[in-house]
C-alpha cells in the first residue's frame, strides 16, 4: 500500500552534543522497515522526472521498486548499472538540488529520501554481499586514470566493466582523492570509501599511489607506456586566500590543508606527524560545504568555540542545509554579514604587539550589508563604514575556495586551459591534446560529487566510441 505522509522518515543521526566530540558517523542511517516505508512513497511517475535531476541518471523509480518488494540486493545492482560510488552519492551527493528537486512528491510535501534509500542499499550490499559488478571480457585497450577522486573512479569504473586494462595514477599515499582528504569521517567514513575502491580493484583496475603526474611521471610518458587514451581527473585542490594581511601567521590554514591533515594524515592523534590545531578559538572564513566540514572538525578536534564567518546572510549561503543544521545542532557560532580584513598575531607569549609574523591573536572584521545583485543574480556584500570589530581566535581556516593545480598543464604541451586553470574540454570530456580526456573540479573547478561523477561517466563513454570504433 502505497505511503501518502506528506513528510519523509527522517534520518536518525546521533545527539548533537555526543556527536560534536567523536568523528563517528553524524547520520545513523535507515532501518530495513523504515526503508521500504520510504520507498512506498515513491509514485513510480511514468515520465520519471527524479531520473532527469541525475547527473549520472540512476534508474530511481526501478530501484526504489525493488526496496518494496524488500529486494535490497537487487536495488544494489539496480544503482551500480551507472554509479560506481552508491554509498559515497548515499550520503554527500546534494540530492534536494538534484533528483529530489524533481520529485513530484515535492509538489505538496517533502519529496521521497532518494539519496537516503540509495545510502541504505548500498550499506545493506557491503553488510552482506561481496558480489562486484559484471566485467566484460579483455578488449585489448589500455587507458590511464589520472586521479582517484570521484571522476576518475567512475571513468575507471565504466571502462573496467567494458574490459579495458585501466591503471589509476594517485599523487597521495592513499586511493579515493577528496573522498578521503577532504570529507570527514563523520560524514563519509573512510572504510566505506576503501569498499568502494576494493570492489573497482575486483573488476582489474589496478591503483599506482605516490606518483605525481607531471613529476614522477609525464602525460607524454604515459603515451609512450602503451596507455592509448588518459583521463584527467585531478580535481581543484590549489587553495584560494583573500590576499589580506595576516594570512602568512601560524595558526592560518586553509581548508584543503586542514582537512588533509584531520581525516588523511590523522592529526587528531596523540603523538601526530602533521600536528594541527587542539582546543582554543577557530574562526573559518566562508560559507560552502567544506567550511562547514572545517569548522564541525575543529569542533570535535576540541576548539572551545568555532565561528564561521561568512560576507553574505543565511539566505545566500552555498552550504547544504542539512550540514548548516548540524552544525548549528552541535553549537557553531554563525557571524553573517561579516568579512576579515587583516589577522592579527604576536611573535610569541611575552609579545603580545601586532606583527607580521607570529601566533594568531585575532581576526579583525568588517560588518557588511547586501547591495545590488552581481551579474549573477546574488546581492552584493557591501561594508558598513565604521563596523570595524575583533573577533578573538587563535586560529583562521580559509574555506574560500579552491583552483585546479597547474602542474599537468605546465607539464603537457598543446592542453589549453581557462582563465581560471580550468582544463578546457568539448561536449565529451576531450581537451584540446589528441587523446587526453578530462572532467570533474579539474574542468569545472571546486563542484559537487555527482557532477564529478557524471563527468567521468561522459569521458570514459566518449573513450569507449574512439578506443572501440
Amino acid at each position: 500500500m502505497a505511503n501518502m505522509s506528506p513528510k519523509r522518515n527522517p534520518m536518525p543521526t546521533q545527539d548533537p552534543k555526543v556527536r560534536a566530540r567523536n568523528f563517528n558517523e553524524v547520520a545513523t542511517g535507515y532501518t530495513a522497515e523504515m526503508a521500504i516505508d520510504e520507498a512506498m512513497r515513491c509514485l513510480n511517475c511514468k515520465n520519471m522526472p527524479c531520473v532527469s535531476g541525475c547527473p549520472v541518471n540512476i534508474h530511481i523509480p526501478e530501484f526504489i521498486g525493488k526496496i518494496k518488494e524488500g529486494d535490497f540486493e537487487g536495488a544494489y545492482q539496480i544503482i551500480s548499472r551507472t554509479s560506481s560510488l552508491p554509498a559515497v552519492c548515499g550520503r554527500v551527493c546534494p540530492q534536494e538540488n538534484q533528483c529530489e528537486a524533481k520529485c513530484v512528491r515535492g509538489i505538496k510535501g517533502e519529496s521521497v529520501g532518494i539519496g537516503r534509500l540509495e545510502r541504505f542499499v548500498a550499506d545493506w550490499h557491503n553488510a552482506h554481499s561481496d558480489k562486484i559488478p559484471e566485467v566484460a571480457e579483455k578488449c585489448g585497450h589500455k587507458v590511464a586514470v589520472i586521479g582517484s577522486g570521484p571522476s576518475g573512479l567512475t571513468c575507471a569504473g565504466d571502462l573496467a566493466k567494458s574490459g579495458f586494462d585501466v591503471t589509476v595514477f594517485e599523487a597521495l599515499h592513499t586511493a579515493g582523492g577528496v573522498l578521503v582528504y577532504g570529507i570527514p569521517e563523520f560524514r563519509l567514513p573512510k572504510a566505506i570509501v576503501k569498499k568502494e575502491v576494493d570492489n573497482l580493484k575486483a573488476m582489474g583496475v589496478e591503483f599506482m599511489t605516490n606518483v605525481i603526474i607531471g613529476k614522477t611521471l609525464t602525460v607524454d610518458e604515459l603515451f609512450d607506456m602503451g596507455f592509448e587514451a588518459v583521463f584527467i581527473g585531478t580535481g581543484a585542490g590549489l587553495p584560494n586566500f583573500m590576499g589580506i594581511p595576516g594570512e602568512s601567521l601560524k595558526g592560518v590554514y586553509s581548508a584543503n590543508e586542514f582537512l588533509t591533515r584531520s581525516n588523511l594524515m590523522k592529526a587528531y592523534r596523540e603523538d601526530p606527524d602533521t600536528p594541527i590545531m587542539k582546543g582554543g578559538r577557530v574562526a573559518v572564513v566562508g560559507g560552502g560545504n567544506v567550511a562547514m566540514d572545517a569548522a564541525r572538525t575543529a569542533l570535535r578536534l576540541g576548539a572551545e568555540k568555532v565561528y564561521i564567518v561568512y560576507r553574505r546572510s543565511m539566505e545566500e549561503l552555498p552550504a547544504r542545509r542539512e550540514e548548516v543544521e548540524h552544525a548549528e545542532e552541535e553549537g557553531i557560532e554563525f557571524r553573517l554579514l561579516c568579512n576579515p580584513t587583516e589577522i592579527l598575531g604576536y611573535n610569541n607569549p611575552d609579545d603580545r604587539r601586532d606583527s607580521k609574523n607570529g601566533f594568531v591573536t585575532g581576526m579583525r572584521c568588517v560588518r557588511m550589508e547586501l547591495g545590488e545583485p552581481d551579474e549573477r543574480g546574488r546581492r552584493r556584500p557591501v561594508v558598513i563604514e565604521g563596523s570595524d570589530f575583533v573577533l578573538d581566535v587563535d586560529t583562521v581556516v580559509m574555506s574560500i575556495g579552491t583552483s585546479p593545480n597547474p602542474l599537468i598543464k605546465s607539464t603537457t604541451g598543446g592542453l589549453e586551459v581557462n582563465g581560471r586553470g580550468g582544463i578546457i574540454v568539448n561536449e565529451e570530456g576531450l581537451t584540446s591534446r589528441e587523446g587526453v580526456y578530462a572532467g570533474g573540479d579539474a574542468v569545472t573547478g571546486a563542484a559537487t560529487v555527482i557532477s564529478a561523477m557524471g563527468a567521468g561517466k561522459l569521458a570514459a563513454s566518449a573513450i569507449k566510441s574512439h578506443l572501440l570504433k
